[in-house]
């Protein structure tokens, strides 16, 4: 009789081990992401596609503001620049640091423009 109990014993504690196993499994399947679904990280695939026009140690910049918008291409040397620096304090207040692709800064196309052209001249004068 008591090897028959051992064996109940030990039936009905597989049988609890395995509930518990198959209840583990499912919980943990249902965090595990589908294998077939696809994720991108955005911010990595956005930064892999530079526009052609972008040449190397140049930046695209977007002027937004008042309905006015102008892309401009701007070479690395005007992250120099105090006139655009402040454009940049500008867009970090306004927008944050989570910009992709292009850097948009609150300034009217025109007023790009005016800090671009006097820096020319800045230049042209040497």
């Amino acid at each position: 009789m008591q090897n028959w109990e051992q064996r109940h014993t030990g039936i009905v504690m597989l049988r609890l081990l395995l509930k518990k196993l198959k209840r583990v499994v499912r919980e943990s399947v249902s965090r595990v992401p589908d294998q077939n679904a696809f994720e991108f990280d955005e911010d990595v695939e956005e930064t892999k596609k530079i526009p052609k026009d972008v040449k190397e140690g140049h930046f695209a910049v977007i002027a937004v503001k008042g309905g006015k918008t102008k892309r401009f291409i701007l070479e690395l040397s005007y992250l120099k620049n105090p006139a655009f620096l402040s454009l940049l304090e500008e867009a970090k207040e306004e927008y944050g640091f989570r910009q992709t692709g292009a850097l948009t800064v609150p300034c009217q196309p025109e007023e790009l423009q005016k800090i671009l052209e006097d820096r020319l001249k800045k230049i042209a004068s040497v």
